[in-house]
Protein backbone atom coordinates (compact mmCIF):
# COMPACT_ATOMS: atom_id res chain seq x y z
CA UNK A 1 0.00 0.00 0.00
CA UNK A 2 1.48 3.57 -0.69
CA UNK A 3 0.48 6.90 1.59
CA UNK A 4 0.79 9.96 0.53
CA UNK A 5 1.57 12.55 3.30
CA UNK A 6 3.36 15.84 3.92
CA UNK A 7 7.62 15.55 3.24
CA UNK A 8 9.49 15.20 5.88
CA UNK A 9 13.35 16.73 6.51
CA UNK A 10 14.19 12.53 6.00
CA UNK A 11 13.45 12.75 2.42
CA UNK A 12 15.52 15.25 1.19
CA UNK A 13 18.37 12.94 0.22
CA UNK A 14 16.15 10.80 -2.03
CA UNK A 15 14.84 13.55 -3.55
CA UNK A 16 17.91 15.60 -4.11
CA UNK A 17 18.96 12.30 -5.62
CA UNK A 18 15.75 12.35 -7.99
CA UNK A 19 16.47 15.94 -8.70
CA UNK A 20 19.98 14.97 -9.97
CA UNK A 21 18.39 13.01 -12.59
CA UNK A 22 16.64 15.51 -13.94
CA UNK A 23 16.57 19.18 -15.14
CA UNK A 24 13.99 20.42 -13.23
CA UNK A 25 12.35 23.89 -12.14
CA UNK A 26 10.03 23.52 -8.64
CA UNK A 27 13.13 21.03 -7.18
CA UNK A 28 16.35 21.86 -8.38
CA UNK A 29 19.56 19.52 -7.04
CA UNK A 30 20.12 21.59 -4.56
CA UNK A 31 20.06 20.45 -0.90
CA UNK A 32 19.53 23.95 1.10
CA UNK A 33 16.60 24.69 -1.32
CA UNK A 34 14.93 21.26 -1.07
CA UNK A 35 15.35 21.40 2.75
CA UNK A 36 14.18 24.98 3.02
CA UNK A 37 10.58 24.07 0.73
CA UNK A 38 9.94 20.94 3.15
CA UNK A 39 10.36 23.21 6.18
CA UNK A 40 7.81 25.75 4.85
CA UNK A 41 5.77 22.78 3.92
CA UNK A 42 5.59 21.76 6.99
CA UNK A 43 4.90 24.99 8.40
CA UNK A 44 2.25 25.61 5.57
CA UNK A 45 0.42 22.15 6.28
CA UNK A 46 0.70 23.00 10.28
CA UNK A 47 -1.84 26.46 9.35
CA UNK A 48 -3.81 25.19 7.10
CA UNK A 49 -4.86 22.71 9.60
CA UNK A 50 -5.48 25.01 12.32
CA UNK A 51 -7.61 27.23 10.08
CA UNK A 52 -5.33 29.85 9.64
CA UNK A 53 -3.39 31.26 6.01
CA UNK A 54 0.67 31.69 6.49
CA UNK A 55 1.17 34.83 5.07
CA UNK A 56 4.92 35.10 5.62
CA UNK A 57 8.02 33.18 7.26
CA UNK A 58 10.60 35.13 8.65
CA UNK A 59 13.61 34.48 6.98
CA UNK A 60 12.24 31.93 4.21
CA UNK A 61 14.38 32.17 1.43
CA UNK A 62 12.90 29.03 -0.48
CA UNK A 63 10.40 31.16 -3.03
CA UNK A 64 9.55 34.95 -3.41
CA UNK A 65 6.77 36.38 -1.34
CA UNK A 66 6.97 33.34 1.27
CA UNK A 67 3.28 32.11 0.23
CA UNK A 68 2.33 28.59 1.33
CA UNK A 69 4.09 25.69 -0.25
CA UNK A 70 2.44 22.64 -0.15
CA UNK A 71 4.68 19.44 -0.72
CA UNK A 72 3.59 15.50 -0.63
CA UNK A 73 5.59 12.49 -0.65
CA UNK A 74 4.45 9.04 -2.01
CA UNK A 75 5.17 6.59 0.61
CA UNK A 76 5.89 2.94 0.38
CA UNK A 77 4.27 1.58 3.89
CA UNK A 78 5.86 -1.46 3.43
CA UNK A 79 9.74 -0.31 3.07
CA UNK A 80 9.08 3.23 4.64
CA UNK A 81 10.72 4.85 1.30
CA UNK A 82 10.13 7.70 -0.42
CA UNK A 83 9.08 6.97 -4.18
CA UNK A 84 8.53 10.75 -5.05
CA UNK A 85 6.55 14.13 -4.31
CA UNK A 86 5.16 16.76 -5.63
CA UNK A 87 3.87 19.98 -4.46
CA UNK A 88 1.55 23.10 -5.18
CA UNK A 89 1.64 26.95 -3.99
CA UNK A 90 -1.03 28.63 -2.45
CA UNK A 91 -0.59 32.20 -4.10
CA UNK A 92 2.28 32.64 -7.08
CA UNK A 93 3.47 36.33 -6.60
CA UNK A 94 0.47 38.72 -5.42
CA UNK A 95 0.76 42.75 -5.06
CA UNK A 96 4.52 43.96 -5.29
CA UNK A 97 5.53 40.76 -6.32
CA UNK A 98 4.26 40.21 -9.96
CA UNK A 99 4.75 36.69 -11.46
CA UNK A 100 6.14 37.30 -14.94
CA UNK A 101 5.89 35.51 -18.08
CA UNK A 102 5.81 37.03 -22.25
CA UNK A 103 2.18 37.60 -23.46
CA UNK A 104 2.16 36.89 -27.29
CA UNK A 105 0.21 38.78 -30.00
CA UNK A 106 0.12 38.48 -33.40
CA UNK A 107 0.77 41.86 -35.73
CA UNK A 108 -0.51 41.94 -39.32
CA UNK A 109 1.30 44.86 -41.93
CA UNK A 110 0.44 45.20 -44.87
CA UNK A 111 1.65 47.23 -48.13
CA UNK A 112 -1.03 48.99 -50.71
CA UNK A 113 1.61 49.37 -53.03
CA UNK A 114 3.32 46.04 -52.76
CA UNK A 115 -0.17 44.21 -52.27
CA UNK A 116 1.65 41.50 -50.37
CA UNK A 117 1.99 41.39 -46.19
CA UNK A 118 3.36 39.95 -43.19
CA UNK A 119 2.16 38.45 -39.81
CA UNK A 120 4.82 38.90 -36.87
CA UNK A 121 4.43 37.36 -33.21
CA UNK A 122 5.93 39.32 -30.34
CA UNK A 123 6.54 38.88 -26.84
CA UNK A 124 5.78 41.40 -24.16
CA UNK A 125 6.41 41.37 -20.29
CA UNK A 126 3.30 40.44 -18.56
CA UNK A 127 3.67 41.08 -14.72
CA UNK A 128 0.83 39.02 -13.09
CA UNK A 129 -0.36 40.55 -9.60
CA UNK A 130 -3.43 38.67 -9.34
CA UNK A 131 -1.58 35.64 -7.21
CA UNK A 132 -3.02 32.62 -8.85
CA UNK A 133 -2.39 28.69 -7.54
CA UNK A 134 0.31 27.12 -8.96
CA UNK A 135 1.25 23.13 -9.36
CA UNK A 136 4.32 21.66 -9.69
CA UNK A 137 7.29 19.76 -8.30
CA UNK A 138 5.90 16.26 -9.97
CA UNK A 139 9.16 13.27 -9.97
CA UNK A 140 8.56 9.76 -9.30
CA UNK A 141 11.56 7.81 -9.08
CA UNK A 142 12.54 5.47 -12.18
CA UNK A 143 11.40 2.24 -10.52
CA UNK A 144 7.99 3.23 -9.49
CA UNK A 145 7.14 4.31 -13.05
CA UNK A 146 4.19 2.36 -14.98
CA UNK A 147 3.13 0.95 -11.65
CA UNK A 148 -0.41 -0.91 -11.99
CA UNK A 149 -1.65 1.72 -9.15
CA UNK A 150 -0.87 4.33 -11.38
CA UNK A 151 1.36 6.29 -8.69
CA UNK A 152 2.49 9.04 -10.94
CA UNK A 153 -1.18 10.00 -11.17
CA UNK A 154 -1.85 9.32 -7.94
CA UNK A 155 0.66 12.32 -6.95
CA UNK A 156 0.04 14.56 -9.73
CA UNK A 157 -3.82 14.48 -8.97
CA UNK A 158 -3.59 14.77 -4.87
CA UNK A 159 -3.02 18.06 -5.23
CA UNK A 160 -6.47 19.05 -6.56
CA UNK A 161 -8.04 17.02 -3.87
CA UNK A 162 -5.89 18.65 -1.19
CA UNK A 163 -7.43 21.83 -2.25
CA UNK A 164 -10.90 21.27 -2.21
CA UNK A 165 -10.18 19.73 1.00
CA UNK A 166 -9.02 23.57 1.55
CA UNK A 167 -10.61 25.98 -0.56
CA UNK A 168 -9.63 28.98 1.45
CA UNK A 169 -5.77 28.27 1.25
CA UNK A 170 -6.25 28.68 -2.83
CA UNK A 171 -6.54 31.22 -4.88
CA UNK A 172 -9.62 31.97 -8.21
CA UNK A 173 -7.03 30.43 -10.67
CA UNK A 174 -4.48 27.64 -10.70
CA UNK A 175 -1.39 27.75 -13.18
CA UNK A 176 0.33 25.21 -14.69
CA UNK A 177 4.14 26.25 -16.20
CA UNK A 178 4.95 23.46 -18.80
CA UNK A 179 8.85 23.22 -19.67
CA UNK A 180 9.93 23.67 -23.10
CA UNK A 181 12.33 21.44 -24.60
CA UNK A 182 15.63 21.83 -23.32
CA UNK A 183 19.06 20.04 -24.31
CA UNK A 184 20.54 16.82 -22.41
CA UNK A 185 23.30 19.31 -20.33
CA UNK A 186 20.50 22.09 -19.78
CA UNK A 187 20.64 24.31 -22.38
CA UNK A 188 17.60 25.94 -23.45
CA UNK A 189 17.92 27.31 -27.11
CA UNK A 190 15.37 30.21 -26.45
CA UNK A 191 17.70 31.91 -23.58
CA UNK A 192 20.76 31.68 -25.39
CA UNK A 193 18.60 34.14 -28.19
CA UNK A 194 16.64 36.00 -26.24
CA UNK A 195 16.57 36.08 -22.49
CA UNK A 196 20.27 35.93 -22.28
CA UNK A 197 20.41 38.96 -24.45
CA UNK A 198 19.56 40.69 -21.27
CA UNK A 199 20.43 38.88 -18.21
CA UNK A 200 24.03 37.52 -18.97
CA UNK A 201 23.77 34.60 -16.84
CA UNK A 202 23.36 30.63 -17.72
CA UNK A 203 20.13 29.57 -17.99
CA UNK A 204 20.40 26.77 -15.27
CA UNK A 205 21.66 29.55 -13.03
CA UNK A 206 19.38 32.12 -13.55
CA UNK A 207 16.88 29.62 -13.29
CA UNK A 208 17.38 28.54 -10.02
CA UNK A 209 18.23 32.49 -8.74
CA UNK A 210 14.61 32.73 -9.20
CA UNK A 211 13.97 30.54 -5.88
CA UNK A 212 15.41 33.60 -4.10
CA UNK A 213 13.94 36.54 -6.35
CA UNK A 214 12.50 37.94 -9.22
CA UNK A 215 13.42 41.37 -8.72
CA UNK A 216 16.56 41.19 -11.60
CA UNK A 217 13.89 39.82 -13.97
CA UNK A 218 11.48 42.78 -13.78
CA UNK A 219 14.89 45.06 -13.80
CA UNK A 220 16.33 43.67 -16.41
CA UNK A 221 13.62 42.32 -19.21
CA UNK A 222 12.67 44.55 -21.52
CA UNK A 223 8.76 46.34 -21.24
CA UNK A 224 8.63 46.77 -24.95
CA UNK A 225 7.53 44.47 -27.65
CA UNK A 226 10.16 41.73 -28.59
CA UNK A 227 9.56 40.87 -32.52
CA UNK A 228 10.50 37.18 -32.20
CA UNK A 229 11.05 36.86 -36.11
CA UNK A 230 14.55 38.65 -35.24
CA UNK A 231 15.19 35.56 -33.81
CA UNK A 232 16.87 32.66 -35.53
CA UNK A 233 14.18 29.50 -36.81
CA UNK A 234 15.72 27.14 -33.97
CA UNK A 235 14.46 29.14 -31.45
CA UNK A 236 11.31 30.71 -33.12
CA UNK A 237 10.03 26.97 -32.53
CA UNK A 238 10.20 26.25 -29.32
CA UNK A 239 8.07 29.10 -28.09
CA UNK A 240 4.42 27.89 -26.54
CA UNK A 241 6.02 24.39 -27.25
CA UNK A 242 6.85 21.58 -24.51
CA UNK A 243 8.96 18.23 -24.86
CA UNK A 244 8.14 15.10 -26.00
CA UNK A 245 8.50 13.89 -22.29
CA UNK A 246 6.00 16.60 -20.84
CA UNK A 247 3.13 15.82 -24.21
CA UNK A 248 1.11 13.39 -21.69
CA UNK A 249 1.22 15.45 -18.67
CA UNK A 250 0.05 18.62 -20.76
CA UNK A 251 -2.70 16.32 -21.87
CA UNK A 252 -3.41 14.82 -18.86
CA UNK A 253 -4.49 19.30 -17.25
CA UNK A 254 -6.08 19.96 -20.29
CA UNK A 255 -8.46 17.05 -19.92
CA UNK A 256 -9.47 18.41 -15.88
CA UNK A 257 -10.01 22.04 -17.66
CA UNK A 258 -6.32 23.67 -17.59
CA UNK A 259 -5.94 25.47 -20.89
CA UNK A 260 -3.41 28.03 -22.74
CA UNK A 261 -3.34 31.04 -22.27
CA UNK A 262 -1.11 32.91 -24.52
CA UNK A 263 1.68 33.35 -22.59
CA UNK A 264 4.92 31.60 -22.10
CA UNK A 265 7.75 31.25 -19.28
CA UNK A 266 10.84 34.32 -20.02
CA UNK A 267 13.07 31.62 -19.58
CA UNK A 268 12.83 28.77 -21.59
CA UNK A 269 9.38 29.68 -23.79
CA UNK A 270 7.27 26.97 -22.18
CA UNK A 271 3.35 27.57 -22.38
CA UNK A 272 1.16 28.57 -19.17
CA UNK A 273 -1.98 26.44 -18.68
CA UNK A 274 -4.27 27.94 -16.50
CA UNK A 275 -8.04 26.84 -15.12
CA UNK A 276 -10.32 28.35 -13.10
CA UNK A 277 -10.24 26.19 -9.62
CA UNK A 278 -14.05 25.84 -8.89
CA UNK A 279 -14.13 24.22 -11.94
CA UNK A 280 -11.70 21.53 -12.37
CA UNK A 281 -14.01 18.36 -11.29
CA UNK A 282 -11.17 16.79 -8.66
CA UNK A 283 -12.03 19.88 -6.77
CA UNK A 284 -15.54 20.09 -7.42
CA UNK A 285 -16.03 16.63 -6.15
CA UNK A 286 -14.12 16.69 -2.85
CA UNK A 287 -16.62 16.94 0.03
CA UNK A 288 -15.74 16.30 4.19
CA UNK A 289 -17.79 13.69 5.56
CA UNK A 290 -17.21 11.50 8.61
CA UNK A 291 -15.23 8.46 9.13
CA UNK A 292 -17.79 6.11 10.13
CA UNK A 293 -15.64 2.36 10.80
CA UNK A 294 -14.50 0.02 8.71
CA UNK A 295 -16.46 -2.42 6.19
CA UNK A 296 -15.20 -5.15 3.91
CA UNK A 297 -13.42 -3.94 1.10
CA UNK A 298 -15.98 -6.74 -1.22
CA UNK A 299 -18.58 -3.87 0.33
CA UNK A 300 -17.01 -0.59 -1.04
CA UNK A 301 -18.63 0.56 -4.59
CA UNK A 302 -16.59 3.93 -5.04
CA UNK A 303 -12.88 4.42 -4.80
CA UNK A 304 -10.56 7.62 -4.39
CA UNK A 305 -8.97 9.89 -2.11
CA UNK A 306 -9.30 9.66 1.23
CA UNK A 307 -7.51 12.28 3.67
CA UNK A 308 -6.92 12.78 6.98
CA UNK A 309 -5.81 15.84 8.88
CA UNK A 310 -3.71 14.62 11.73
CA UNK A 311 -2.41 17.05 14.65
CA UNK A 312 0.60 19.82 14.09
CA UNK A 313 -0.23 19.12 10.23
CA UNK A 314 0.45 15.69 9.53
CA UNK A 315 -1.89 15.03 6.65
CA UNK A 316 -1.88 11.95 4.83
CA UNK A 317 -3.79 10.62 2.33
CA UNK A 318 -4.73 7.22 0.46
CA UNK A 319 -5.98 5.95 -3.03
CA UNK A 320 -8.39 3.51 -2.01
CA UNK A 321 -12.27 1.72 -1.94
CA UNK A 322 -14.66 3.26 0.39
CA UNK A 323 -18.14 3.20 0.98
CA UNK A 324 -20.34 5.61 1.59
CA UNK A 325 -22.94 5.57 4.71
CA UNK A 326 -25.78 7.66 6.45
CA UNK A 327 -26.85 8.74 3.45
CA UNK A 328 -23.52 10.03 1.87
CA UNK A 329 -22.66 11.98 4.95
CA UNK A 330 -19.63 9.43 6.35
CA UNK A 331 -17.90 6.85 4.95
CA UNK A 332 -16.28 3.12 5.65
CA UNK A 333 -13.23 2.45 4.81
CA UNK A 334 -11.45 -1.22 4.63
CA UNK A 335 -9.19 -2.02 7.51
CA UNK A 336 -5.71 -1.79 5.91
CA UNK A 337 -6.68 1.83 4.67
CA UNK A 338 -7.78 3.02 8.31
CA UNK A 339 -4.46 1.36 10.05
CA UNK A 340 -2.70 3.57 7.31
CA UNK A 341 -4.58 6.62 7.91
CA UNK A 342 -4.92 5.65 11.76
CA UNK A 343 -7.92 7.98 12.02
CA UNK A 344 -8.94 9.18 15.56
CA UNK A 345 -12.69 9.27 17.20
CA UNK A 346 -15.03 11.51 15.13
CA UNK A 347 -12.22 12.22 12.68
CA UNK A 348 -13.85 13.45 9.30
CA UNK A 349 -11.74 13.15 6.13
CA UNK A 350 -11.84 14.31 2.83
CA UNK A 351 -13.61 12.45 0.18
CA UNK A 352 -12.68 12.89 -3.84
CA UNK A 353 -14.71 9.68 -5.92
CA UNK A 354 -11.45 9.25 -8.53
CA UNK A 355 -11.05 6.02 -10.82
CA UNK A 356 -7.61 6.13 -11.76
CA UNK A 357 -7.66 2.91 -14.21
CA UNK A 358 -10.63 2.33 -16.98
CA UNK A 359 -9.97 -1.75 -15.25
CA UNK A 360 -10.85 -1.28 -12.32
CA UNK A 361 -13.72 -2.94 -10.96
CA UNK A 362 -14.79 -0.70 -7.86
CA UNK A 363 -17.68 0.88 -9.08
CA UNK A 364 -17.94 5.01 -9.16
CA UNK A 365 -20.77 6.64 -8.30
CA UNK A 366 -20.90 10.65 -7.66
CA UNK A 367 -20.89 12.02 -4.83
CA UNK A 368 -22.03 15.26 -5.75
CA UNK A 369 -20.08 16.79 -8.83
CA UNK A 370 -19.33 15.78 -12.32
CA UNK A 371 -18.22 12.47 -13.68
CA UNK A 372 -14.58 12.58 -14.25
CA UNK A 373 -13.23 11.94 -17.66
CA UNK A 374 -10.60 9.16 -18.55
CA UNK A 375 -6.65 10.70 -18.45
CA UNK A 376 -3.58 9.50 -19.54
CA UNK A 377 -0.86 8.32 -17.47
CA UNK A 378 1.31 11.21 -15.83
CA UNK A 379 4.73 11.43 -17.42
CA UNK A 380 7.06 14.15 -15.07
CA UNK A 381 9.50 11.18 -14.25
CA UNK A 382 13.00 10.34 -14.77
CA UNK A 383 13.53 7.69 -17.37
CA UNK A 384 13.48 4.10 -15.99
CA UNK A 385 16.75 1.88 -16.72
CA UNK A 386 19.00 -0.53 -15.06
CA UNK A 387 21.69 1.76 -15.99
CA UNK A 388 22.53 5.11 -14.34
CA UNK A 389 19.99 6.95 -15.96
CA UNK A 390 21.01 9.47 -18.16
CA UNK A 391 20.12 13.44 -16.98
CA UNK A 392 16.66 14.43 -18.83
CA UNK A 393 13.76 17.26 -18.03
CA UNK A 394 10.86 17.16 -16.45
CA UNK A 395 7.80 19.00 -16.86
CA UNK A 396 7.33 22.09 -14.07
CA UNK A 397 4.27 20.06 -13.05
Amino acid sequence: MFLIRRCKPEDMEVLFKFAKMVHFINLPADKDIISEKIRRSRMSFRAAKEGKELKAVAGDKSAVGASPLFMFALEDLETKNCLGSSMCVSRMGGPGHPNLSFMLQKKQFFSEDLQTGTTHTTAKLYMDESGPSEIGGLILGPNSRRHPLKLGKQLSLVRFHYMGVHREQFGSKVLAEMMAPITPDGHNTLWEYLGRRFINLPYTEADKFCQYSREFMVSLLPREEIYLSLLPPEARKLVGQVGNDTIPARKMLEDIGFKYTGRIDPFDGGPHLEAVTDDIPIIKDTRILKISGTCAQSRCNHEGFISIDGEDGNWRALHTPYRLVANGRGVELPKQAMEALHPVEEDHAGVTPLVLSPKSKTKRVASGGSKTTKKPKSNAKPSSSAAKPTRKRATRS
